[in-house]
């Protein structure tokens, strides 16, 4: 089976434009949510944390005549920023291309001539897409073109920007939707159905989010404090991650110029036990890091010191949210003890559908540059919580990095991103 290879990385995110923003953001490790600019925001804590003004896409306001929301928008930049770091180029519409022979790796666009757009796809994820939209109409805030627009558009936006011909599908189940969003895209390559696939995930501020997560009284009225022992619930953050997954035949193919690290296992489960409560033993998201692991070869051993072959890792999906927190810790501490952690979400706070692609793209990150950066000071940590959160940067160790993302419905999944192969 073809080893699904990271070739390209874009991000927008509360750092600020890039994927170099992020990773010197990571290392400054100092953020905190500021208070949303909009007057209807009528709730305790309109608190976010959100993309810089000066970094906000101007547009495109529309596509093929339907306007563009801020998510679409985001997830074009991160794809942008993306395709452009892998050495890939956008393609010709239909009218412009030629008829490749059918098949994987045939044809004029299988090599370094270029891409077979049929076989070009795109799984990207988003939990409230371009909803802000819809919000603006229902209080007069209408688009200047005044024409209705999806709200999940995300996929079929960049997939026609890029050309991509093959699969182009949103993947929507709430927090977990980035991961599951890379875990098709991998299914597609080793399928034989995709050699390269456009993947990751895009949220921006929605208001009704925001308003419903108030009333449930789960944003906390000071910062996203992830494992820590005054937590007292998260804090949204906004933004686009995409990375670029290829086929390691294709990217030798085409002479790829940089290879970030591959998409080595991916673990699935569902809770089935409550509509937004995980499971309070921990079963089912246990189940879902074990799959990932064993798919990837990867073993846990005692975390720093299980030998170079091993978990060097865990990007965790700790949102700082009361009994997440404690499940996910208790797991983990049982599963991959010692191992380090590091909290993205106490960076740029909770980025809903794109959570899990900002936690890949970290991963692919510390990857490259073998260096986890320090986490966010979240002050004093849960007794309950007994993970290892290093507060200064430190050489990797180990090969693999464990990504985790939950969601509301008890959708769990758990990636496992390796180094590249020499």
């Amino acid at each position: 089976m073809d080893d699904v290879l990271v070739t390209g990385l874009g991000a927008l995110s509360p750092l600020g434009a890039g994927v170099d923003a992020f990773w010197r953001g990571m290392h400054k490790a100092d953020t905190a949510p500021t208070r949303v600019p909009d007057p209807l925001a009528h709730m305790d804590h309109p608190l976010m944390y959100l993309v810089p003004e000066a970094d906000i896409p101007d547009g495109p306001e529309e596509q093929d005549g339907l306007p563009l929301g801020r998510g679409s928008r985001f997830a074009l930049a991160a794809a942008r920023e993306a395709v452009a770091d892998a050495g890939l180029a956008a393609l010709p519409g239909p009218s412009g291309a030629p008829e490749p022979e059918a098949g994987p790796g045939t044809g004029p666009y299988a090599t370094g001539g270029g891409l077979d757009p049929r076989r070009v796809a795109v799984a990207l994820s988003t939990g409230m897409g371009d909803t802000d939209l819809h919000e603006g109409w229902w209080t007069g805030e209408a688009p200047a073109s005044g024409r209705w627009a999806p709200p999940f558009p995300l996929a079929s936006v960049v997939g026609g920007w890029f050309g991509a011909q093959g699969v182009n599908t949103c993947v929507s189940n709430a927090c977990a939707a980035s991961g599951y969003a890379l875990s098709v895209g991998a299914d597609l390559i080793r399928s034989g159905e995709a050699d390269v696939v456009i993947a990751g995930g895009a949220e921006a501020y929605s208001r009704v989010a925001l308003a419903c997560f108030n009333r449930l009284g789960a944003i906390d009225p000071e910062r996203c404090r992830p494992f820590a022992a005054e937590r007292r619930g998260t804090v949204f953050g906004e933004g686009a991650a995409v990375l670029v997954l290829e086929s390691a035949t294709h990217a030798r193919a085409r002479g790829a110029r940089t290879v970030y690290g591959r998409l080595a296992g991916a673990g699935w489960s569902c809770d089935a036990y409550h509509v937004t409560a995980p499971e309070p033993s921990g079963e089912q998201i246990e189940r879902a890091m074990r799959d990932a692991l064993r798919e990837a070869g990867a073993g846990t051993g005692s975390g720093a010191g299980s030998g170079p072959g091993g978990l060097g890792f865990v990007i965790p999906h700790g949102t700082g949210t009361e009994l997440n927190d404690v499940v996910e810790s208790r797991v983990l501490d049982a599963l991959t003890p010692r191992t380090p952690l590091y909290s993205v979400k106490a960076l740029i706070g909770h980025t809903g559908g794109a959570a899990g692609a900002f936690a890949a793209l970290a991963a692919s990150l510390v990857l490259h540059h073998r260096t986890l950066p320090p986490n966010v000071p979240v002050g004093e940590q849960d007794p309950e919580c007994a993970v290892p959160l290093p507060s200064g940067s430190a050489p990797m160790t180990g090969a693999y990095g464990l990504v985790n993302a939950y969601a509301f419905g008890g959708n769990n999944i758990s990636l496992v991103f390796g180094e590249a192969a020499a």
